[in-house]
């Protein structure tokens, strides 16, 4: 049994297996699917603060990405395409049809949001609402990469670095590379956000080289296919078409940019959002005012 049950009390321990692997998720809730999607570098443990009060409203599918946490690794390709967030988008909507969801609303942070609106992009009639944190398109973040932002953003151009460089780094003491990057990016530049038993789950899992590689990846893809992905959807003028909700950290990593809000205007029909007090970490930093907003969102009725 995977650790950190604790947790995640009332709540399932799942191993799905699809055609692109088997993941692992946490499953549990009542009421209409709600599939939650984490970032980088952590696993699907970074909800564990917003999913009681989620629960009871939505029956929450909490699974690890690909190459993360206990879920399958993608092999490495030349071309990155295993790591591409359009094949990730796709395996997690197989995941879901495997649990008997066919639509459903998505919150995603980080490279979870990052896969969360390619879904909505490549697969619009299985989403009804979308909901991303701490992001802008990848296309929108390469574009528009100050120095200010490349200093603050600064693992987007190292983890896309060739093969084996990053991952020699970081593998020489993965727990201090982890613990800095977490750390750098809150409010308060330190790990008081974090639950300990998060942050052990959190080392634990990127410890393994090939886990540390499957990372390295996830942003070659971003810097390649995934950059090219978005590039195509504008050029055709292709939109998410779904309700989108966009939340970012006032300290966060969209803050540094011409505007969040704007941005995710040109990519959507239908966007509303705002900051919010934190930094990159919404879900852990500020879990009230985060679970506060998502709820008004999802369910605006209640």
């Amino acid at each position: 049994m995977p650790e950190n049950a604790d947790l995640f009390p009332g709540f399932q321990s799942e191993w799905i297996d699809t055609d692109g692997g088997r993941f692992f998720a946490r499953v549990g809730g009542k009421g209409p699917a709600l599939l939650l999607l984490h970032g980088y570098p952590q696993t699907h443990v970074m909800w564990h603060r917003l999913a009681p009060g989620l629960s009871e409203r939505f029956t929450l599918i909490m699974p690890d990405l690909p190459g993360y946490g206990w879920s399958f690794v993608p092999r490495a390709a030349d071309d990155h395409r295993p790591h591409s967030k359009r094949v990730w988008a796709a395996a997690l909507v197989d995941l879901m049809e495997r649990l008997g969801h066919v639509r459903f609303g998505v919150i995603g942070h980080d490279r979870g949001a990052r896969t969360a609106y390619r879904m909505a992009l490549d697969h619009p009639g299985r989403i009804d609402r979308l909901a991303l944190l701490d992001i802008i398109p990848t296309e929108a973040m390469w574009t528009g990469m100050t120095a200010k932002l490349a200093m603050k953003s600064y693992h987007w151009l190292f983890l896309a670095q060739p093969h084996p460089l990053p991952e020699t780094l970081i593998g020489k003491d993965p727990d201090f590379y982890l613990d800095w990057t977490l750390a750098s990016w809150t409010a308060t530049s330190d790990l008081s956000a974090f639950d300990h038993r998060a942050l052990a789950q959190y080392r634990a899992g990127f410890r393994s080289p090939d886990r540390i590689r499957s990372a390295c990846e996830d942003y070659r893809a971003g810097q390649s296919v995934d950059l090219a992905d978005d590039q195509a959807d504008l050029e055709t003028g292709k939109k998410i078409t779904v309700p989108l909700l966009a939340l970012w950290g006032e300290r966060g990593f969209p803050g540094e940019t011409s505007g969040p809000l704007s941005i995710w205007q040109r990519w959507g029909d239908e966007v509303t959002g705002a900051a919010i007090t934190s930094g990159h970490f919404l879900a852990e930093e500020n879990p009230g005012e985060a679970l506060t907003s998502l709820l008004h969102f999802f369910a605006p009725e209640a």
